[in-house]
This record gives C-alpha cells, structure tokens and sequence, in this order.
C-alpha cells in the first residue's frame, strides 16, 4: 500500500510524536523530551505555519508514517551561512517498515518544491551526527556538509551537522574538505556516468563504483592539504557537474595550476554548466595567485570547442598519448591559458 502525502495538522500530534520517538530510538542516547524540548510537536502545523512554512504527513492505513517540514530561515544567527534566500528543511523522518520504498523522497521533494515556489533560493537542514543513513539520503539529493558543527544544549547531547544546497539555477561553488567528503557518493556516480559516456577521463569504461569512491576519497584529501581546489555545479538543486584546480605543482612552477576533471552529467550537457565551471575555476586561480594554467584532452572530445570558446590556446598534439573508450591508441591535445 502506497502511503499518502497530505498537510500536517495539529491532529497529528500524537502520530509525528510517535513516529520520531521511533526513529530517535535506533540511536543510543538520543531522547525525545517533548514538553521539554520540543513542545511545538503538540500543534506542529500552527508551529509551521506561524514561522512562515509547512509540515506534511504521510499515511497509510490511518497512521503517520512519514514526515517533512520547511520553512523559511530566521535573519540574523540563522543566516550567517546563507546570503540569498535560504530556507530550511525540518524534521524528515520515515518510519522503518517504509523506508527503501521512495518515500522520503516524495516527502523531500514535496517540502522542496514549497520552498522554491515560495522563493528560496538555497536550502539548509541540521543533522545529527549519528543519523548517518539520513546523512547518505541527503547526500544523495545534492546537499553538502557545510560550515562548523553545531552543539544542542539538550537531554541526548546532540552535535549537528549542517547540510546545504543551491536550490534555483545554476550555481558554481567550491568545496571545502568537509563538504567534499559528504559529495562522494554523488560525484563517484557522476565519474562512473562521464566515463561510461566517453568522456577523456582517466578511466576506461565500465568503472568500478568502488573505484570511483576510492577517487574521491583522494580528493578530499587533497583538498584538505590545500593541494587542490575542488568545485561543484547545481542545476535547479541538483548537482551535475565538478572540475578541479590541480596545486601541487613543483616549487619552480607555484604560478601554474593544472586543471583536471571536468565533468558534466551527460543528460545535463549543453545548458552552460561547464562553461559556468570553468569561468568560476579561473576566478579562483586568480583569487590565489595562480596565472597560468594547463590541461590535457583526447583529440575530438567535445570539451576542445568549450576551450576553445573560452580562450584557450593549443600547445600541440601528442600522438597515441592514451587510449581511447574503444581500447584503441587516441591523440592528446595540450592547451594553455594565461590569466594575466
């Protein structure tokens, strides 16, 4: 039986308290004190309401089964992070015996749409740190870690991630050690995507999803040392695409910075998103001191009209220089820039 999504009234009060003291108790340590803590779980729908938002149940066979609620961030403390228009995503939860069914999907997508129709323009939500099956669900619809985390004064002594996303247009962002990290799962299915699609990667194809995620991990610490900048792209919440600025250059060289890996979700092709990510990868190089910059691809990958639009200049070709996604010997062209 499918379950129905409808909104959250105060009369549910007694099945989202429920449905939360459930999904609090998987965790040791975690204690739900309404009256205490959170007692606007009595009337959650007048809660939301009042604060400019909206909660939705999910039922099925008479009983809460689901959750979600959105509303729009506070000014002041609440927006030290967020510049734009910001909204925040609330108490998702999903009773056990439904979850894996697409569920919390529905219900996120749901309380995402509200946000965006009501004008936001960026989406934040607060995670324990124990609840790492939602840390993997968010992950997994564009969200990243982002900022410090955050210390709850309350009976289970809760420490919070902060998750965030870019929920209208396209947006360019980099990524810190942290935020890198939470990307993983996403950017390791883009790479496996790029590279099933022939992109001039690394990689032949089919790779490995265990690879990919192994990649990753390595660039998170790359970006942790400083040793490289890494930016993600967002289309209308979703993230599609990433390219790096390679660091680590010899101490002969600190003007130069390599740029590697840039990928586009295939489907997501042709509306400007590597154009958007290599406008800002020059940005960035700029910002720190970085002057010149290289790169290297197949000869006749569709990126050469992309650098070419944006300027850049061939340095020559080197025949037989990789193999190609049919195992066969392919060309490499060599290109520069200067940002100076």
């Amino acid at each position: 039986m499918t379950a129905t999504l409808r909104p959250g009234r105060d009369a549910d009060a007694d099945g989202f308290i429920r449905l939360i003291g459930d999904c609090w108790a998987e965790y040791p340590g975690c204690v739900l004190d309404v009256d205490g803590e959170v007692p606007e779980l009595r009337a959650l729908a007048t809660w939301f309401a009042g604060a400019g938002g909206a909660v939705w149940a999910a039922e099925q066979a008479g009983r809460i089964v689901g959750m979600a609620a959105t509303r729009p961030m506070q000014p002041a403390a609440e927006r030290q992070y967020d510049r734009d228009a910001a909204w925040e995503i609330c108490k998702v939860y999903v009773a056990r015996e439904c979850r894996g069914t697409g569920l919390a999907h529905r219900l996120l997508s749901v309380a995402e749409d509200h946000a965006r129709a009501a004008g936001a323009e960026r989406l934040v939500l607060w995670t324990d740190t124990r609840f790492e099956a939602a840390h993997r669900f968010y992950e997994k619809r564009g969200f990243v870690r982002q900022g410090s985390i955050r210390i709850l004064d309350d009976l289970s002594k809760s420490l919070e991630f902060r998750y965030a996303k870019p929920l209208v247009g396209l947006v360019v962002e980099a990524l810190d050690a942290a935020a890198a990290a939470s990307a993983e799962r996403h950017l390791a299915a883009l790479l496996v995507a790029c590279v099933a699609d022939g992109a001039s990667l690394t990689w032949l194809p089919p790779l490995a999803a265990s690879e990919a995620r192994a990649y990753w991990k390595q660039v998170s610490s790359q970006v942790a040392l400083g040793k490289a900048v890494l930016l993600v792209a967002w289309l209308d919440g979703a993230l599609v695409g990433t390219v790096q600025l390679g660091l680590d250059t010899p101490q002969n060289a600190p003007h130069r910075a390599e740029v590697e890996k840039l990928m586009v979700e295939p489907a997501m092709r042709r509306r400007g998103v590597g154009r958007a990510l290599m406008r800002k990868l020059e940005q960035a190089a700029r910002g720190i001191g970085r002057s010149l910059l290289v790169l290297d691809t197949r000869t006749g990958s569709p990126a050469l009209a992309l650098y070419d639009s944006l300027g850049w200049q061939r340095a020559g070709v080197i025949p037989g220089f990789e193999l190609g996604p049919d195992r066969a010997s392919a060309d490499a062209v060599f290109l520069w820039k200067s940002l100076v």
